[in-house]
């Protein structure tokens, strides 16, 4: 069985036992999170919802909180003495998918 859920301005598919970085959630290492705008279930029967599916809900465990690998943002203006370093690291939460509720 999998779902369809949405979380941070993202739509991930998920099935119980997954691990996936999402953007960050408040909440302490080892809590459960519920995410309940859940878009679809499928499995031997598929179920769209319009646009949410009532009743349905996934769960999940916080694994980490932290940051990812950082990235560098370089901005520069050919011939104009333009440059601009800067790093970013995005913060993110894992979670493992713990259930599936239609």
């Amino acid at each position: 069985m999998y779902a369809v859920i949405k979380t941070g301005g993202k739509q991930y598919r998920v099935s119980a036992g997954d691990t996936l970085r999402i953007e960050k959630l408040p909440g302490d290492v080892g809590a459960t999170l519920e995410f309940g705008e859940v878009l679809m279930v499928g499995g031997e029967k598929v179920a769209v919802g319009a646009p949410l599916l009532k009743g349905a809900k996934v769960t999940a465990q916080i694994l980490e909180q932290d940051k990812a690998k950082k990235i560098v943002v370089f901005k520069m203006r050919r011939r104009k003495n333009y440059r601009r370093k800067n790093g970013h690291r995005q913060p993110y939460t894992a979670v493992k998918i713990t259930g599936i509720q239609a």
